[in-house]
């Protein structure tokens, strides 16, 4: 199922600093840029900390290498949008550098990057749950839900055959580009949930 990786979203022309930037710099930086921070290298462009604005109000450094947060939070290009989300609010940082497979600096995503994903139409994820998940994936007959989309919120119902599969959908559905959050209203004909494999015994093992 795809879905949209961080290098469609970031932003590839990068302010950055080096270690021996002023502090003085790095604010004209941020100011004429109208940009919450920017990714401090070195000399093969490796990321090694962030300057952000809260650095430099908590800390009253010379440099941009005393000033930054090390190690720097980074994420690849070919990381998932979700993915990235969760390392922003697990680490509390608003931007990522995005970095090659040698660590290089290549491009930055922010916050405000990611919540376009979330401005997708309701009928653009309506299509996307119906045909990759549900038909796509799932390999659902196309009457087995009623998939309702609103504000980015995603209803689903009807009888799935096997109630298995209930989890497995609603997983996926979260998954989707630009969906919110996902109401549960499926049910299932089959309840297989509780169907375990025969236990083997020891006169069963092959000796």
């Amino acid at each position: 199922m795809k879905q949209t990786k961080v290098g469609g979203l970031m932003t590839d022309e990068v302010v950055s600093a080096v270690p021996s930037t002023s502090f003085r710099d790095v604010a004209k930086l941020l100011a004429a840029h109208d940009i919450g921070g920017v990714p401090v290298l070195d000399e093969d462009d490796r990321v090694l900390g962030v300057v952000s604005e809260s650095d430099l109000l908590a800390r009253r450094a010379l440099t941009a290498d005393e000033l930054m947060t090390a190690p720097a939070v980074t994420v690849h290009a070919e990381q998932t949008v979700a993915d990235a989300a969760r390392l922003m609010v697990r680490r509390g940082v608003e931007r990522l550098p995005v970095v090659d497979e040698e660590e290089r600096l290549v491009g930055i995503v922010t916050r405000r990057d990611l919540l376009y994903v979330f401005l997708r139409p309701d009928a653009e994820i309506r299509r996307r749950v119906s045909e990759d998940v549900l038909a796509g994936t799932m390999d659902l007959p196309g009457d087995a839900v009623d998939v309702h989309v609103l504000d980015g919120v995603v209803t689903l119902g009807g009888r799935l055959p096997r109630q298995s599969q209930v989890p497995m959908v609603l997983k996926l559905t979260e998954q989707v580009d630009g969906v919110v959050a996902v109401v549960d209203r499926l049910s299932a004909r089959v309840d297989d949930s509780r169907l375990a494999p025969p236990t083997r015994t020891a006169h069963d093992m092959p000796w």
